[in-house]
């Protein structure tokens, strides 16, 4: 029924909407154009019809959502209507869930290429509201850019349709446990369905499976790390709810469950609860694995060997096993270096969809971002899309990395920065795939090393296939290939350690608007000397057209166009 609901709200509020200039068509013969805030309107009532019949959006919500998208929003480039491309409104959505919740929503992944004939939206949005997703990719809207409050609906939308998708998987529990979701339960009966949902979250569709753990309470600890912690978490979740509704009671607001009785909404909004909240529990786990990876990582350059890396897998350690292949195709894996040899890159490998707890068709749930905090505070401490470089190394150097150490900000490092601004008017675009690079170099275990667009996935294991685990024999000939060389030449490679550094820019979007050709801004003395110099040059026939060098960035006309989310 709620789908259904969803679906005709959805159809309903656009109707308006093409029938004029709307998403889908041109103008109308006699009509006037509709303004681009008319727009903007129309395409946030669609969202808010996806809250349901009759729904609306929340202000509270969205409030709250605009504040957290603020400093981004501050930060990236607009057109002249004061508004952004699609491509960053995506980019904004995945870090909002990113910083929210650690999901990673499909269709959103950063590692998808984006191209004329693929834009990339959320792919909940295609499944139950392929019209809307429609108008959002291929709407006048588009042409003529998404404001913050539009990027803020399109966050709530997805959200809402998260959680509405969850109860489609807590009825099939209920199904599975012979109970009605009309049926309310006590509180035992409560955490015990909501023990079993948290099976069918984490495990998927694998219905033999989850049974077969059912079965062995031993096998669900051995299988699930930290199974008691999980039951702990469902327990804290429903005492937390039982909390607040005591609280309610105290305003005159009656609730079933403070008289013991949990019903179908009770238990849909402990999940979503649970959901939201997850990869901060989970948290602990990820820590434990990055402290592992540092450990081996003395000379902190953010890199494992990846003979080291096998090495510490060979107790039966469930980490640490993925097949050299399978990293490659993460983009965790560094095979520049002469003096290691292959690497893995923690940050990379601390992202990469292996290490995502839960995997459901519409998000992965994964270890917390740290390079998010630290481009937040560069975004809210510059509030534009380009800095100067003195001013982004002034931030930094206030900063320190999540093992309480300062920046690496070394000569060679401050010389990159600036030889980035160089190729931009002076300033720094910091949503561009050079700056992400230098941050890198900056937090090189907290910061992804940012590969060019299309040269990684986010394949999840079960994606990517069988050989996504290395077998014994593959672990073994890294460790003995390489046990005789480890501390070969580590002073050099101290040297090399930015052997994977790439000159290759890739904007997030047009920053056009932001910069200024090479002759602008100078006084008009300067600029009649430039005039009359090319004038010259022209009469006297020595005006030639220079190709452009290897390797390095000429002004923003002629960066490659070219994406990394």
């Amino acid at each position: 029924m709620a789908s259904v609901c969803i679906v005709v709200s959805v159809f309903t509020s656009l109707v308006s909407v093409v029938w004029g200039e709307g998403f889908l068509g041109g103008k109308r013969a006699g009509h006037h154009s509709i303004s681009i805030e008319a727009r903007s309107r129309a395409f946030q009532a669609a969202f808010g019809a996806v809250l349901g019949c009759g729904g609306s959006v929340d202000s509270a919500e969205l409030d709250q959502i605009q504040k957290t998208l603020a400093p981004m929003w501050s930060a990236v480039p607009k057109n002249q209507n004061g508004r952004v491309e699609w491509r960053l409104v995506r980019y904004m959505a995945h870090r909002y869930f990113m910083q929210q919740s650690s999901w990673m929503i499909r269709g959103f992944e950063p590692t998808r290429q984006l191209n004329e004939s693929h834009m990339g939206t959320a792919d909940i949005l295609g499944v139950h509201t392929p019209e809307l997703a429609d108008a959002v990719m291929k709407g006048q809207l588009s042409q003529h850019g998404y404001s913050l409050q539009d990027t803020a609906a399109l966050v709530s939308a997805i959200q809402h349709l998260i959680f509405d998708s969850e109860s489609s998987l807590l009825e099939k529990v209920y199904d599975v446990n012979g109970r009605s979701p009309k049926t309310e339960l006590n509180r035992t009966g409560m955490k015990t369905l909501l023990e079993d949902y948290m099976l069918h979250w984490m495990i998927g569709d694998d219905q033999e499976s989850i049974d077969m753990l059912k079965e062995s309470q031993a096998l669900i600890e051995e299988t699930i790390p930290h199974w008691q912690s999980i039951t702990g978490l469902v327990d804290g979740t429903l005492k937390s709810m039982e909390y607040k509704s005591v609280k309610s009671m105290e305003l005159g607001k009656m609730d079933s469950t403070v008289e013991g009785r949990y019903s179908f909404d009770v238990a849909h909004q402990a999940a979503g609860n649970i959901a939201r909240n997850f990869a901060s529990f989970w948290e602990t786990e990820c820590q434990a694995i990055k402290s592992t990876l540092v450990s081996m990582d003395p000379s902190g350059t953010g890199r494992v060997r990846l003979s080291d890396f096998y090495g510490s897998n060979m107790d039966g350690e469930w980490h640490f096993a993925e097949s050299e292949a399978y990293l490659r195709e993460l983009g965790a894996l560094d095979e520049t270096s002469s003096w290691k040899g292959k690497q893995v890159i923690i940050p990379n490998y601390m992202q990469a969809a292996s290490n995502c707890i839960v995997s459901t068709s519409h998000y992965l749930v994964c270890c917390v971002n740290e390079c998010e905090s630290i481009l937040n505070d560069v975004e809210t401490a510059v509030g534009s899309p380009l800095a100067h470089a003195h001013d982004v190394l002034s931030v930094i150097r206030n900063m320190s990395s999540f093992d309480n150490m300062p920046p690496k900000l070394d000569d060679v490092l401050k010389a990159q920065l600036e030889r980035v601004a160089e190729n931009y008017d002076g300033r720094v675009p910091l949503h561009g795939r050079l700056f992400a690079q230098w941050l890198h170099y900056v937090f090189p275990r907290e910061c992804p090393f940012p590969h060019k667009a299309g040269k990684s996935s986010s394949q999840t294991p079960w994606e990517y296939g069988d050989m996504f685990i290395a077998s014994d024999e593959e672990k073994t000939a890294h460790i003995m290939k390489d046990s005789t060389n480890s501390t070969t030449a580590m002073h050099g490679e101290e040297l090399h350690w930015m052997s994977q550094w790439s000159e290759e820019e890739e904007l997030i979007a047009d920053y056009g608007l932001h910069l200024r050709a090479p002759w602008e801004g100078k006084s008009w003395m300067t600029q009649a000397f430039v005039f009359l110099s090319i004038i010259g040059l022209i009469s006297g026939g020595v005006l030639h057209c220079s190709s452009r060098v290897p390797g390095k960035m000429s002004y923003s006309g002629a960066v490659d166009k070219a994406h990394f989310v």
